[in-house]
């Protein structure tokens, strides 16, 4: 495998921005399973191993099911795994992540808005813009997952 740049050591200031986010998102009101939902969740549409690997285990120690773990990428399809909060959260991290493919659809937005106040609504949104930046770093410096 070839050697890439590894941005989190070449640029300091780059890093220390992105633990500034982390550091925002630890202090935030979401809760530890949403967050770790919204990281697999990106992780597994952005095919990022690293990330992946690393989320899943963190919410494997925070107690999360290793069922709804598996599941997650067929959330859709699941009835009563995922609450009526998640699935929301879920179908938001889906569209950012996808953006390119035509954003926030309105309805999608307005459950989102019907179902969370403003400031959970935006650190959902920091979240999911979070782990997706971190998938493009760890991806395009070919990240590999611990063994």
């Amino acid at each position: 495998m070839e050697k890439r740049i590894n941005i989190l050591e070449t640029e300091p200031e780059a890093t220390k921005a992105m633990y500034g986010l982390e550091g925002y998102l630890a202090k935030s009101d979401l809760s530890k399973t949403h967050k770790e939902l919204i990281k697999i969740r990106a992780s597994q549409i952005n095919g990022c191993a690293y990330c992946i690997d690393m989320h899943t285990k963190d919410a494997l120690k925070l107690g999360e099911s290793t069922q709804r773990i598996f599941l997650l990428n067929a959330w859709r399809e699941v009835f009563d795994l995922y609450t009526q909060e998640e699935r929301i959260i879920l179908a938001l991290t889906e569209a950012v992540t996808l953006i390119h493919q035509g954003g926030i659809p309105t309805d999608l937005y307005a459950e989102a808005r019907a179902a969370f106040n403003e400031n959970y609504l935006s650190q959902i949104l920091m979240a999911i813009v979070t782990i997706n930046a971190w998938n493009r770093i760890a991806i395009s410096g070919l990240n590999q997952p611990p063994k």
